[in-house]
């Protein structure tokens, strides 16, 4: 059966299934590819390189310079192909076998304080950018990079708008650094440290802020009248 084109016009498909097929179709098993591949393919779509990472986690094989030293810091390498991801029959099957548990859901939901450690919002919070979309939050398998370079899959929590990759309007690099420089310095250094450590880590008041967000109304009425005197 022929492959759907990677950049088919008019054909609405995920990121990681775009970046699958434009693995396969672009690049070729064996080939190198660096992060500006990835940006200018998928121009536009936040987090693209992620998507494809996350296709380690349907046994296709992409390699680092920590995996091979022959490659630059910048090339990652496309070893093997893995589940045909965009096959929802043999897609079903794979997350089937890596499904999370109820119990590891609730622990990833409690360690994360019921918050997306990508964006921060907490469970049906409603967007900035889109006050009547509020956020539903999941808990997936996700192939973090350590600050050695080392790889490991994590259970991390994330709202579905960040898992889709997307929000209502793509993010802009000189948008962001202009944003970035108007931040006070301790701001700057909690960005950094977000950065570096690739997922928000929430402030006491944001980790009370979600607990109050969990309360029945009575409850948060009588919080909001303690804390108003």
């Amino acid at each position: 059966m022929a492959l759907p084109a990677w950049n088919e016009p008019g054909v609405k498909r995920g990121t990681m299934i775009r970046g699958a097929l434009w693995l396969i179709q672009e690049i070729g098993e064996g080939g190198t590819f660096t992060k500006e591949d990835v940006r200018d393919a998928f121009q536009g779509v936040a987090q693209a390189d992620r998507r494809i990472r996350d296709l380690r986690g349907y046994g296709w094989v992409i390699h680092t310079s920590t995996d091979d030293a022959r490659l630059a810091s910048e090339q990652q390498r496309f070893v093997k192909q893995g589940v045909a991801v965009w096959d929802p029959a043999a897609r079903k099957a794979a997350e089937a076998q890596h499904a999370v548990t109820s119990k590891e859901r609730q622990a990833a939901l409690e360690r994360d304080e019921f918050m997306c450690t990508v964006c921060g919002i907490s469970s049906a919070e409603p967007y900035l950018d889109d006050s009547n979309q509020t956020a539903a939050l999941v808990v997936v398998r996700r192939m973090t990079v350590m600050p050695d370079g080392t790889e490991i899959t994590l259970l991390v929590t994330e709202c579905k708008r960040c898992r889709a990759g997307r929000g209502t309007v793509p993010a802009r690099a000189d948008e962001v650094l202009q944003a970035a420089a108007e931040l006070d310095e301790s701001d700057r250094r909690r960005l950094l440290r977000w950065i570096e450590r690739g997922q928000r880590k929430p402030s006491p008041a944001d980790r009370v802020w979600s607990a109050y967000r969990r309360l029945p109304e009575d409850a948060r009425s009588a919080v909001r009248s303690s804390l108003s005197r």
